[in-house]
């Protein structure tokens, strides 16, 4: 137990630092927006270039990492996306908003910090693999499926380009795409360029995980309790059960297991209130959910360390 609790609690220590700062006023809001815009839009995008350029999935790569990872994902989207609708009769639009926060976990802020402290650098291998297709795959989903509720009768042929302009402003995707390109074109950077990202990524997880509990402080949650449970639940249960479940059958290796699972088992990303607030929809929900997902996520992340192989 001490030994997950020294992967678990620094972690949640550096988040916790960021929203106690915030809440004595020690730090401010606009120092927050600046720190987070900072890492969203410069540091962690440098993170995924350099983890994407390098990435060699090697003749042991099993795609059925992904297929395990986001059937998970694709299924809490749809539960979300339904039980908002469904069950606590919220309008199309929210419910996607909602079903997005279902869909959107925290891949890159406390996956890979848990991750890695947990099972080291090297076992970092499968969690890049998922962060390459995270972004894309997910605000490909969100933006999709919202684009076509708020269509209301406009012609279906201008929904990819909307759909494309919306992904390729977003710095996350931009990151792995130069990565992507990189590693294909096997481009070879001058050192001095590889140690200047090397100083911006050594910055990205603990700046970010700061100030993610400064946003974090901002937020008081009121009302939508049912629906904040149902997102947890889903965010922080079915998604690592499902991944689990599939993870099993289809014989992944030790470590691909464990990253895939242990990602699935993230409380929703910030980027999920990102979403919300681009469309106007259920930002209190996203922003509340974030809030209490994260916090139970220190109870649920060592229910799922203690129990993976």
């Amino acid at each position: 137990m001490q030994a997950l609790l020294d992967v678990i609690l620094p972690v949640f220590l550096v988040i916790g630092a960021g929203y106690g700062a915030v809440w004595k006023g020690w730090f401010s809001d606009s120092a927050v927006d600046g720190l987070m815009s900072f890492t969203q839009s410069f540091a962690i995008p440098c993170l995924l270039f350099r983890a994407i350029w390098t990435l060699d999935l090697g003749p042991d790569f099993n795609p059925w990492l992904l297929v395990s990872f986001y059937t998970g994902s694709l299924t809490c989207f749809i539960a979300g996306l339904l039980g908002a609708r469904l069950l606590f009769d919220r309008d199309w639009e929210d419910a996607v908003a909602i079903g997005f926060c279902c869909l959107f976990a925290n891949s890159v802020m406390i996956g890979l910090a848990i991750t890695e402290r947990a099972y080291g650098v090297d076992a970092l291998q499968a969690n890049y693999v998922i962060v390459a297709v995270h972004s894309p795959f997910c605000y490909g989903i969100g933006i999709t499926a919202m684009e076509i509720v708020r269509a209301k009768g406009a012609p279906a042929r201008q929904l990819p380009a909307k759909v494309l302009r919306a992904m390729f402003r977003n710095a996350l995707v931009i990151g792995i795409g130069l990565g992507a390109l990189a590693n294909v074109t096997d481009i070879t950077l001058p050192g001095t360029v590889t140690d200047a990202l090397d100083m911006m990524i050594r910055a990205a997880l603990p700046a970010a995980l700061f100030g993610m509990g400064g946003v974090l402080c901002r937020y008081k949650p009121q009302g939508d309790g049912r629906v904040i449970a149902y997102i947890c639940a889903i965010s922080l249960i079915l998604h690592p059960a499902i991944t689990w479940t599939l993870g099993s059958l289809t014989g992944l290796s030790t470590q691909a297991f464990r990253s895939a699972v242990l990602t699935a088992a993230m409380a929703p990303g910030i980027n999920t209130y990102v979403f919300a607030n681009i469309y106007g929809r259920a930002r209190r929900v996203a922003a509340s959910s974030v809030l209490f997902a994260t916090a139970l996520s220190v109870l649920t992340a060592w229910v799922w360390l203690s129990i993976l192989p």
